[in-house]
């Protein structure tokens, strides 16, 4: 197995051609302005529960799903959900229950520089933005926009006629509509009423919010990923922690290294599952629902060799949404006869979906099958494993693959303001986290408010987006079968 810097490297190598290769996205992307362009890497990085999202395709609000490219004018709906948007420099953009946004502006600036606009409509978000010199990003709520600074971390909700804003980290430097400037340093909270236009008002302290936890385990998340990008001195490692996490490099068959997702093995297809989403100006673009699927489908190529199985190579041009020339044409070497997803003909008609599910081969995923059991399960490619929640999984992912499956006693974590009785509700599963092992007893919480409540969490897994919850515990396993339900991914007929 290679280190983590060396696939940060191999991955690096081929993103860094980023600036100079990189194809228009769509056909018909027109500019505002000579040397701006519509161009942009953001992506739904995660989405649990009900999420939705309008792609600007005229189709109004459809399901969103993992790794689904964001684009200018798109909006997003959460429900009974949560859901967390990517951009580039690893800034990320998380959206708590019952809150809309939207995106007006994602643009790339002559100077490469990018442009990015976020109006907030209703419900609470968490934004991290890691520092850039270039980078400028707006927030647009009530009558407000304010030119955030970066590196900034902060909360926004809307409540009535009320905006408040937390500043959780960095000094925030605001710069108002009125053209007015507010500087607030970090742990203070800004309050705009947005019917009376009076002077913002500055509190001393934050108050807690049940997601303040999983925006803060997310935010850990990314850093981590800003770390490596400045290590190898790439602007553009994007998706590489996720890579990091989820596989590894290996030896592939002609001497080359190939990254290998942990979890798989040489029968699983990286095409098997997927789904088609349709981008008004760019046709069908492929989507993969594994939580490490984004760099690998948009730049780089698969190959197969005989006996290991799919790897990723990096190389080539970023793709972005016309991702389908990556696709391989012919079977892999070994005489390995492979079907290949199809795209549908034809843009879809009135009547047909957007979003087309394709499923040839029955999706695997590991999942919990318990309140105190987590089954791994062999080509599940890492699909179900909560983001790095678990550690580092290569000696797992050996066992996995020789055994077929592997059940670890796991305990649930999640903040006592969202349980029920003593019960998390099915929000506070997205809001909490899973662990490998044995839950400490209450007195060894320490100052994790949600360590011990693990009662009431059945664990079965609703689909690809997350866990979901039902009445009682589900029983454990001892030998838990592949899933043989379709992806959830896509509103359309499994292919």
């Amino acid at each position: 197995m290679t280190s983590r810097s060396a696939l940060v490297a191999a991955a690096s190598a081929s993103l860094l051609l980023f600036a100079t290769t990189i194809p228009a996205q769509t056909t018909d992307a027109a500019v505002s302005s000579p040397g701006v362009s519509k161009v942009r890497i953001v992506r739904l990085s995660e989405a649990k529960g009900q999420v939705q999202l309008d792609r600007n395709n005229g189709r109004g609000f459809e399901p969103g799903i993992t790794n689904l490219p964001i684009v200018e004018n798109s909006k997003l709906k959460t429900g009974e959900g949560v859901a967390e948007i990517e951009f580039e420099d690893n800034s990320s953009l998380r959206v708590a229950p019952d809150s809309i946004v939207e995106f007006p502006q994602l643009e790339r600036m002559a100077n490469g520089g990018t442009a990015s606009t976020i109006h907030i409509t209703q419900g609470m978000v968490y934004i991290s933005l890691l520092k850039s010199n270039n980078n400028q990003f707006n927030v647009a709520f009530g009558d407000q926009n304010l030119a955030m600074s970066s590196p900034s971390h902060v909360r926004l909700q809307m409540i009535g006629t009320e905006a408040h804003l937390a500043v959780l980290d960095g000094n925030l430097h605001l710069a108002e509509a009125s053209g007015a400037t507010l500087d607030v340093p970090k742990k203070k909270t800004i309050t705009f009423d947005l019917l009376q236009h009076q002077q913002p008002s500055v509190a001393k302290d934050i108050a807690p919010e049940p997601y303040d936890d999983w925006d803060h385990t997310a935010t850990g998340y990314h850093s981590r990923v800003a770390n490596l990008s400045a290590f190898n001195g790439s602007p553009y490692s994007y998706g590489v922690n996720d890579m990091a996490y989820y596989g590894n490099f290996v030896d592939g068959c002609g001497g080359g290294m190939m990254w290998r997702p942990y979890f798989a093995s040489a029968a699983w297809d990286p095409y098997a599952n997927g789904a088609y989403a349709y981008y008004q100006g760019a046709g069908y673009s492929w989507v993969s629902p594994y939580p490490w699927g984004w760099t690998p489908y948009h730049t780089g190529s698969w190959a197969f060799c005989p006996g290991m199985g799919w790897g990723w190579m990096p190389g080539g041009m970023w793709n972005g949404l016309n991702n389908m020339t990556m696709i391989p044409q012919t079977g892999g070497g070994g005489g390995v006869v492979r079907r290949l997803p199809v795209a549908p003909p034809h843009p879809p008609r009135t009547n047909e979906p957007t979003m087309m599910a394709v499923n040839l081969k029955p999706l695997v995923k590991s999942e919990m099958v318990s309140k105190e059991s987590f089954a791994f399960r062999k080509d599940s490619a890492g699909l179900g494993v909560p983001r790095g929640d678990f550690g580092k999984l290569d000696k797992v992912s050996h066992s996995v693959v020789s055994k077929g499956f592997v059940n670890q006693p796991v305990y649930f974590s999640a903040p006592p303001t969202a349980l029920q009785g003593g019960r998390p509700t099915s929000t506070a599963v997205m809001a909490g986290s899973i662990h490998r092992g044995s839950a400490p007893p209450p007195s060894m919480g320490g100052g994790n408010p949600g360590a011990g409540n693990t009662g009431g969490y059945s664990g079965r897994s609703g689909g690809p987006s997350g866990p979901s919850m039902s009445g009682a515990p589900a029983p454990t396993h001892s030998a838990p079968a592949p899933s043989q339900a379709p992806s959830s991914m896509g509103t359309g007929r499994p292919r």
